[in-house]
């Protein structure tokens, strides 16, 4: 019970029965890294799946096979987008299944070959404890420490390799600093060491260009909600060849490396999200990157404020992390929310927790500044307008929390 933080549940009894008044006012939505909302031209060609073609795709009946058909063109979007075939795609249920299938799929099905794997201390909840289940079994895991922009030093890496590594599995973009690591780079060492590469993109795919030919990726893990798509589904891109136990028993969907009926409206939306995503997305991160660096200059005037993480051109395009020295983030949070000003104190799956934050703590950040830090995350649907009243409120809030 001491790790629960009841702060935040307090502050919504109290808010109970306010959801009306408080959304009738302005809401500036700056947590796109947790979720973003579903794209009306995705949610438009999904529809018809849930109750016109609902048919099982996995069925012989002509009526069937218009299913069948949207799981074939959805995987050819996808295959387009990331630089891959078009049946080294599975389809998941999300982001956390296909990190779990990868990294286990992988320890399990080349145990007699090794048990060590290469990893990083900043990675998400979804592979840092698949990594300690693993430790459980008997293998052994090198947690790659990274610098105080929270990137991940390439000669560590490779002193970090051994005989018996079987997988690294390495983050694509961090969630909480938005610090992008060098993929290429990385996956090139491994190809070099016939060590498979497993990245999660879950924060970086639709955001920032990626090939997995180009880059040296064997295993890339995404999630449809982090790029305007449907909650609930997600991809694991396995290349062809690679050798890797099922993670989910029972039918023989997925070319039978992935049971259970397929969620229909989820991949045709994942497909389509991602097609849309990729059709703008240089256009797309240089207008996100001016609103966020807008953002950075307006916050960093306030006296006490300093950035988390690297700089521009190394992070996500949407991604600040800011240190508001002497200010609980907590508050800070219910304040803004107050105001209809959407935020987070860092990783989604790890709210409510009041230990700080282990992406910062591994960069080398104070407990005290890790309480007082937050994550702003912008989208598509964030405006210039969205921006300035940002920073007033914000201004208005630490102004008045500094006074009192």
């Amino acid at each position: 019970m001491a790790q629960i933080l009841f702060v935040p549940y307090i502050f919504i009894l109290l808010r109970k029965g306010s959801d009306k008044m408080k959304y009738d006012k302005k809401l500036v939505y700056l947590d796109y890294g947790a979720s973003t909302p579903m794209n009306k031209e995705v949610f438009k060609e999904i529809e018809p799946y849930f109750y016109t073609f609902y048919g099982n795709p996995s069925s012989v009946s002509s009526f069937s096979e218009r299913s069948k058909m949207a799981i074939f063109n959805a995987r050819e979007r996808i295959a387009k987008a990331i630089n891959c075939q078009r049946n080294e795609i599975y389809f998941t249920s999300g982001g956390t299944e296909s990190d779990n299938w990868a990294i286990k799929g992988i320890a399990l099905k080349n145990r007699d070959k090794g048990n060590h794997i290469i990893t990083t201390s900043i990675e998400h909840p979804a592979v840092l404890n698949t990594c300690k289940y693993l430790e459980e079994l008997g293998f052994k895991i090198t947690y790659v420490p990274v610098d105080k922009y929270g990137i991940v030093n390439l000669e560590y890496i490779k002193n970090a390799i051994t005989e018996s590594t079987i997988l690294v599995s390495i983050m694509f973009a961090n969630n909480e600093v938005g610090s992008i690591q060098p993929i290429k780079e990385i996956g090139e060492v491994c190809r070099q060491k016939n060590i498979i590469f497993h990245t999660d993109a879950v924060q970086a795919a639709g955001h920032i260009p990626i090939d997995v030919e180009k880059m040296n990726i064997d295993m890339l893990s995404m999630s449809a909600h982090k790029f305007y798509g449907p909650k609930g589904i997600g991809i694991l891109y396995i290349k062809r060849g690679i050798k890797i136990d099922n993670f989910v028993h029972g039918g023989h969907q997925e070319r039978g490396r992935r049971a259970g009926t397929e969620n229909t409206p989820g991949i045709v939306g994942l497909g389509k999200a991602l097609e849309l995503c990729n059709s703008n997305i240089i256009e797309e991160s240089n207008r996100t990157k001016y609103l966020r660096d807008k953002l950075a200059k307006e916050i960093l005037e306030i006296p006490g404020t300093e950035i988390n993480g690297p700089d521009y051109e190394r992070r996500l395009p949407g991604n600040l992390n800011i240190c508001f020295n002497g200010i609980d983030a907590e508050i800070l949070l219910m304040s803004l929310d107050l105001k209809g000003i959407c935020a987070s104190a860092g990783s989604a799956c790890s709210a409510g927790s009041i230990r700080p934050s282990h992406v910062l703590s591994a960069m080398g950040i104070s407990p005290e500044k890790c309480k007082s830090s937050l994550r702003f995350s912008l989208g598509e649907g964030i405006s210039e307008e969205d921006i300035d009243y940002t920073i007033s409120t914000l201004k208005e809030i630490i102004g008045s929390i500094r006074t009192t």
